[in-house]
């Protein structure tokens, strides 16, 4: 048992052990991406001069409005990501900290996973092309769709590629527009037979598509929860399952018929 006299030198030995592992903790790297809101794009719209989607075999119409899809952007890879910035990102609705194996799942180096990331978007645009030639009753035999978005990869914009070339074709089937006029935004994978799926981020999405102006978002119904905590003012959820919802919402969004909500 100390004595009275050595306590003192006692707690200042562990007051430095603390003191040191503290630091340690605060300047350690840890296993984390900071994630933010990123840019949109517009799927109607032209990139560097070109048309995102360009579609041959079949007539297309002039359109207004937007369709966006929405990014995240994140510290890179090989990031030094330490406690003190995942505290701050905590506490900032306009960061988010991120384990980085979710935002990272694929590949070591920055190189493998911008090659993930293209081979990701990819398959989703073809994806995307087929699930909206689908629900249209066209033939990708006959009808030519090509893509071109640079700088963005992954499959989270498949949702809003199937709905951009459906309102270049065909709009809302009775003479006007898919969006109605406005500015839409959204996220979400999609897959041949137009099942929209969960994608990372989205709080952060709708805090883009909102800067962007956009008043309506279109999301995974399972995203719901997470879109709506901190759900920026004048922007509307709009969960959906399918291609087939999405759709119906949009045209209801204009009719005024019964919208989907979070």
């Amino acid at each position: 048992m100390p004595t009275v006299s050595s306590r003192p030198r006692i707690l200042v030995i562990c007051s430095a052990l603390v003191t040191a592992l503290l630091a340690v903790a605060l300047l350690a790297p840890l296993p984390f991406s900071i994630v933010m809101p990123g840019a949109t794009a517009d799927t109607l719209g032209s990139q560097n001069g070109r048309p995102v989607i360009t579609i041959d075999g079949t007539s297309t119409r002039q359109t207004r409005g937007k369709l966006l899809l929405t990014t995240i952007m994140a510290t890179a890879p090989d990031a030094s990501v330490k406690l003190s910035n995942v505290l701050s990102a905590w506490l900032d609705d306009q960061e988010a900290a991120m384990p980085r194996s979710t935002v990272y799942p694929e590949g070591d180096t920055e190189k493998e996973i911008t090659k993930h990331n293209r081979e990701q978007m990819r398959t989703s645009q073809h994806e995307a092309t087929l699930a909206a030639l689908d629900h249209m009753g066209l033939s990708p035999r006959r009808v030519k769709v090509t893509l071109e978005l640079a700088d963005v990869g992954g499959p989270s914009a498949g949702l809003m590629f199937s709905l951009g070339i459906i309102d270049k074709i065909q709009g809302d089937g009775r003479g006007g527009d898919l969006t109605g006029g406005r500015t839409i935004a959204g996220t979400g994978t999609i897959t041949a037979s137009g099942e929209v799926g969960p994608v990372g981020g989205v709080p952060l999405k709708v805090v883009a598509a909102r800067r962007d102006g956009a008043t309506v978002f279109l999301l995974p119904r399972s995203e719901c929860s997470q879109a709506s905590e901190n759900l920026p003012d004048g922007l509307r959820l709009v969960p959906v399952r399918d291609l087939d919802d999405a759709v119906s919402a949009l045209k209801a969004l204009s009719s005024g018929g019964k919208v989907p909500s979070c």
